[in-house]
């Protein structure tokens, strides 16, 4: 089953590559094997997609991701995520950007989250080997709350369904480092602040290349939400490897 509900995504992932470098664009797909630990324990596998295209002062770029998995036959984890980016460029360094971001997660206590919104970045190092930007600004951040149950000195309790709309602030640090032409590391911090619940998420990677378009993936994800609803765990780790494919490298 889990193979049979990951088979569609798979086969999008699979034809995406060809059809965005031949219009342009560049970026990798990714398929990888995770262990999850927090609201849920369980393995997973992972499938992701990241192109990004310039045009002259302009950046836009796509991400999509889903995590499935099943213990005993029954499923524990089911991760939907995808967001949208536009930048562009204000001087050697500085950048403005506006982004949008959708997240479903069945076991994280919110039937769904949305952002929007956009600030300005600086390019604190953009060297051949070594680059580091840091982003930041406002925006509008909406959750949908799951309605949960628990005990209370052995009485339910229960919590209904919401919708939570908060201005939000939004903050990234991505930083990334080529040793040589093979191995690299990488590190990408976010903040989602919002008055009701404030996300925070770090990647940390490691890729060496097997050719040129082929590299394996070693990487370590921390999740925190500070206010999840209750019954639910405010911290998720993922430990992923991942087989990564490099398309396109087409500017205009």
């Amino acid at each position: 089953m889990l193979f049979q509900n990951a088979s569609l995504f798979a086969l999008c992932l699979a034809a995406s590559p060809v059809a965005v470098a031949e219009d342009g664009w560049s970026g990798e797909g990714s398929f990888s094997a995770g262990y999850t630990t927090g609201n849920t324990e369980t393995t997973d596998l992972g499938l992701a997609l990241k192109i990004d295209r310039e045009s002259g002062l302009w950046t836009f770029g796509v991400e999509a991701a889903a995590d499935y998995g099943e213990t005993d036959s029954v499923e524990t984890r089911n991760r939907w995520y995808t967001a949208g980016e536009i930048e562009r460029q204000l001087g050697d360094r500085l950048f403005g950007f506006g982004r949008t971001s959708y997240e479903k997660d069945e076991f994280s206590g919110f039937d769904s989250r949305f952002f929007i919104g956009g600030g300005l970045g600086w390019k604190m190092i953009d060297g051949p080997e070594t680059q580091w930007s840091l982003r930041g600004g406002p925006g509008l951040k909406i959750d949908e709350v799951q309605e949960t149950t628990v005990l209370v000195n052995e009485v339910p309790q229960t919590t209904p369904a919401s919708t939570e709309t908060s201005f939000s602030i939004v903050g990234a640090s991505e930083y990334s480092h080529q040793f040589n032409e093979a191995v690299g590391i990488s590190n990408e911090t976010k903040i989602l602040y919002a008055q009701e619940s404030t996300q925070i998420g770090n990647i940390a990677a490691l890729t060496a290349s097997l050719t040129d378009t082929l590299s394996a993936r070693f990487s370590f994800e921390v999740r925190h939400d500070t206010n999840p609803p209750p019954g639910f765990e405010a911290t998720d780790t993922v430990t992923r490897a991942s087989v990564v494919y490099t398309f396109g490298n087409v500017t205009d």
